[in-house]
């Protein structure tokens, strides 16, 4: 007999619990894990009408973007959501039971739960469209576009490199600049998959900056929006604090500012250079 099997018995006798093995996470849609499905009702299941999502990685400007976006009078634009970490529980198997009688899982329960949050949201802003730009959004996108099968989507890019420094600059007590390009990159390749996978308008960090009439312009045309000047001059946003968006005084300027200068190639990590030749920075 193992030692683990004897204090296994022991624990048994003694505290009335057992020790058993836990085999790995199950994806979703296996045993265990709810199926991810659209609305089986879309105009039951759901109170939006073709929200927005700015799938971006972090430190990429989408915080001035969204500034910029809710600034014009059909667009609300509030600070980072993080809606898709909403989860809801049954309780009892009775809970569970019922909701399946009713054709709910836990994810549409969830995707419920999302959707009257960020209509709420919409509503009390009196506007006629929600932005949602949570950076992490871009893990969870197969998800948000089965959630909202009319939602719309903006892909924001900007220069590897400078994500990385910027993610770096945001906090160095907390990553070196290695660890900051690492987890950065992280972002740059679920925004690239979605990319892939999804219809869009991909704008650029850049050319935001250097011509952000143009860039607010082309946003609209594929919103179906009409462009107004009151985007250029946007204020200071809402919420501005760590955590849910860029807090810096950049940010807090209310007008758009001139973005650093690119890199020059040999300041590139090499971690980053495959995603740079992929984005055309290279």
């Amino acid at each position: 007999m193992t030692w683990q099997r004897k204090v296994n018995q022991a624990l048994g006798r003694f505290a009335g619990v057992r020790l058993e093995r836990v085999g790995p996470a199950p994806k979703p849609g296996e045993a265990g894990e709810p199926e991810i499905r659209p609305p089986a009702d879309p105009a039951l299941d759901r109170l939006l009408t073709a929200p927005v999502f700015v799938l971006s990685p972090v430190r990429s400007g989408s915080t001035l973007l969204r500034a910029m976006l809710d600034a014009h009078p059909l667009l609300h634009a509030p600070h980072e959501l993080h809606v898709r970490r909403l989860t809801v529980g049954f309780g009892t198997a009775l809970a569970r039971n019922a909701m399946e009688a009713l054709g709910h899982n836990q994810a549409d329960l969830e995707h419920l739960l999302w959707d009257r949050v960020l209509h709420r949201e919409l509503v009390r802003s009196g506007k006629q469209y929600i932005v949602d730009k949570t950076p992490a959004n871009a893990f969870a996108y197969r998800r948000i576009a089965t959630c909202w099968p009319d939602a719309r989507f903006v892909f924001l890019l900007r220069h590897p490199a400078s994500i990385a420094a910027s993610w770096y600059e945001a906090d160095p007590d907390r990553r070196s600049r290695e660890e900051a390009a690492a987890d950065a990159l992280r972002y740059m390749k679920a925004v690239q998959r979605a990319r892939k996978a999804l219809p869009g308008l991909t704008v650029r960090y850049e050319r935001l900056t250097a011509d952000p009439e143009g860039v607010t312009r082309a946003v609209c045309e594929h919103l179906g929006i009409p462009w107004t000047r009151e985007m250029l001059e946007y204020g200071t946003p809402g919420v501005v604090r760590k955590g849910l968006g860029d807090w810096q005084d950049k940010i807090r300027s209310g007008t758009v500012q001139p973005g650093r200068g690119l890199p020059a190639p040999d300041e590139i990590p090499e971690a980053l250079r495959p995603m740079c030749r992929s984005w055309g920075y290279l």
